[in-house]
């Protein structure tokens, strides 16, 4: 489907309130007319960021810096002019989502379409994890999913039972059946990592190690046990597991097993994850 982008004055019309709620935002206080918003910039307990409902424009008193709909977007997705359009144009009937973690349960989550990343807020997202975006398209879709009859868009990484991870800047939930993901391409070494930005990352500073590698993504350190079957199907297995106390047992236990193990999280020594070791590179 061709993309659709709007005009700068027709953007400009877009309601900010709307906007907002659409990006998990809502106000604390509305009147006839203006709304009050904690800022979409910085965490923060009492409002400051006004809306004038009369105007449709927004001020933000902490940053002293306001203005139109585009200026908002451009600020909050860190995306270009151009991409807000195309948002605008596109998808603003779905939304970002910042709801309790404990009430994502994967029974409530259902898959309604997969695709190319396109969408500027999870390019932005992937940028901001310090992800290339030809990274995040070789292993990632964008996944649009419906929890509650409220539709979302995410990065989605299926597992080998056909169940997705879900991520983008508010939540992190994923659909039936939670599993890990295999990646098979009939090599004899097996790289190990917790979660799917350990393996963007690892793909981004080592993709040598990954290309000539098979790739097990856990999901949840709580699958160690279920991968264990895999290991005898490989003469070196590589652990890049977080540096935490469940890193650390689920890495004891795998080599007190095996002996084709090896350790590798000296690579990123110092960081809790791969990920985190990115994110510290200039």
């Amino acid at each position: 489907m061709k993309e659709k982008i709007i005009s700068c004055r027709s953007a400009r019309n877009f309601c900010l309130v709307k906007i907002l709620e659409n990006l998990g935002h809502f106000p604390t206080r509305k009147t006839e007319k203006e709304a009050w918003f904690l800022s979409p910039f910085r965490s923060e307990t009492q409002a400051s960021f006004k809306i004038s409902l009369a105007l449709n424009r927004w001020y933000d008193h902490g940053m002293g810096k306001g203005g139109n709909t585009i200026d908002l977007l451009v600020l909050v997705l860190n995306v270009s002019v151009k991409e807000v359009l195309a948002y605008l144009g596109n998808d603003l009937s779905f939304s970002f989502h910042k709801p309790p973690l404990q009430t994502n349960k994967s029974k409530h989550t259902q898959i309604m379409e997969k695709r190319t990343i396109h969408h500027p807020a999870l390019i932005s997202y992937l940028k901001s994890r310090k992800i290339p975006l030809i990274i995040g398209r070789q292993y990632l879709n964008e996944v649009v999913y419906k929890q509650n009859t409220k539709s979302f868009f995410a990065l989605g990484l299926e597992n080998h039972l056909g169940g997705w991870e879900l991520r983008n800047k508010f939540q992190k939930t994923c659909s039936s059946p939670k599993s890990y993901t295999w990646l098979r391409r009939e090599k004899n070494t097996l790289v190990m990592v917790e979660g799917m930005f350990d393996l963007l990352s690892l793909s981004t500073m080592s993709p040598i190690t990954v290309y000539e590698s098979d790739i097990l993504v856990l999901n949840s350190i709580a699958f160690i046990a279920d991968v264990t079957k895999l290991v005898p199907n490989y003469k070196n297995i590589r652990l890049y597991l977080d540096n935490d106390n469940a890193g650390n047992s689920a890495t004891k236990e795998l080599m007190q097993q095996f002996d084709t193990i090896i350790d590798n999280r000296n690579e990123f020594e110092g960081y809790k994850d791969l990920n985190e070791k990115l994110m510290a590179w200039n």
